[in-house]
């Protein structure tokens, strides 16, 4: 029986509908919902709904869940609409009335999104180590390559000298801000909604800072109302947040594709990072650069989605939030594996050094020579123009 079956039956095509994809996408959450059901019951033992027993008894199915989900035997069937229910029948049909009393003092409102606090903040962590392995990466490519010289562009068009250290070191301090950016977002997760019901508190003496700390969070969101008016705020914060690594990858990305190409060849994508054509058998394509570049369209257009999914609610839950949690789900898995992607990138990335010494042509060097003749006591607009004419001159010679 599902949690808020009283009498009707619902219809099978409108219970199909308001499941969606809830009971395939909890599988990625039914560790961290188990892990707050633990939490949870060690909070009703602290005000004797539990005895000691039934507690231990508990602690030891849920942890049976987790042990099955984690070998792959543990699956939620579409009827259970959840994970919730998916826990609940597991703990009733094991431990009868003992498993019943595993609900009390919560609702599916507090209780999903304490699930999702604890991915997010599991993820988050680990997507902060990705970061930081990807800055040791760009570190020592920036290191090897530091003085080989690289044209720098504006307009698409060749500017004034550059190298490849520098630029390497553009997206290492890029990525840095985006740590402190993680930070910021981690620091907002780290509250625990447990005890909030369904957004107007429980009638019972929940000891929520201890539930709390059962759990790792910092602090307790105590206004329960807040806690729902939360989700999707909290998660629009988490995309907005990935679309900046995303947006800066997606830069990077561009510049490969621009570098690699043979009429350059700054840099060579190794032959196990390119693809071919299907006709064309000279080929060696930068999909992987091409797919980094688009990711970041489809974190944009996640964060977007979340945002307009919330937008517009009065105070409190509704059932708008479930699909809110497939794209940050999704969010979750194409950051990750784009971090994952760019650090093996510059791990194999190689660098022709050739080619970026005979792309330094004069016309780099026009600006630096302004500032010479600026330094011997001549205006800028004067030392401007001067070697604009010169320039020409040259251009005019070749012609």
């Amino acid at each position: 029986m599902r949690l808020w079956d009283t009498t009707n039956a619902l219809h099978d095509t409108i219970l199909k509908f308001t499941v969606g994809e809830d009971y395939l996408l909890d599988m990625q959450l039914i560790r961290y919902d188990c892990q707050a059901s633990i939490a949870h019951a060690r909070t009703l033992a602290k005000i004797d709904i539990l005895s000691v027993e039934e507690l231990n008894a508990i602690e030891a199915a849920l942890q049976e869940i987790i042990q099955q989900v984690e070998a792959g035997t543990f699956t939620i069937r579409p009827e259970q609409e959840d994970m919730h229910t998916a826990i609940e029948e597991y703990l009733t049909q094991k431990l009868g009335d003992t498993g019943k009393k595993i609900h009390t003092g919560r609702s599916r409102n507090d209780q999903v999104l304490a699930a999702l606090r604890l991915f997010y903040k599991d993820h988050l962590q680990h997507i902060q180590e990705q970061l930081t392995a990807l800055l040791q990466a760009l570190d020592r490519f920036a290191q090897k390559h530091s003085d080989v010289p690289l044209p720098g562009y504006t307009h698409t068009r060749k500017a004034m000298p550059y190298s490849v250290g520098q630029w390497t070191r553009a997206f290492a301090d890029a990525m840095k801000d985006n740590q402190r950016l993680l930070a910021t977002v981690m620091e907002w997760i780290d509250q625990s909604p447990l005890g909030s019901g369904a957004g107007f508190g429980v009638p019972l003496p929940l000891d929520r800072e201890f539930t709390a700390r059962e759990l790792g969070f910092s602090r307790v969101q105590w206004n329960p109302l807040y806690v729902q008016n939360s989700r999707g705020k909290f998660e629009a914060l988490i995309l907005h947040a990935f679309t900046q690594i995303a947006l800066d990858l997606n830069r990077l990305a561009s510049d490969l594709i621009f570098f690699t190409q043979p009429e350059l060849g700054f840099f060579e994508l190794p032959g196990n990072f390119v693809t071919g054509s299907s006709i064309m058998p000279h080929k060696q394509n930068p999909d992987v650069l091409e797919l980094m570049r688009a990711y970041a369209h489809r974190l944009v257009a996640a964060q977007l989605e979340v945002q307009m999914l919330v937008s517009n609610l009065i105070s409190g839950y509704h059932r708008d939030y479930q699909l809110t949690k497939k794209p940050v789900l999704e969010g979750f898995a194409v950051v990750e594996q784009l971090l994952e992607v760019s650090r093996l990138l510059f791990q194999h990335l190689r660098v022709n050094a050739a080619a970026c010494q005979q792309a330094m042509t004069d016309d780099l060097f026009a600006t630096h020579k302004v500032y010479e003749l600026v330094q011997q006591g001549i205006p800028f607009r004067d030392a401007y123009r001067q070697v604009a004419e010169a320039v020409r001159g040259k251009k005019q010679e070749k012609e």
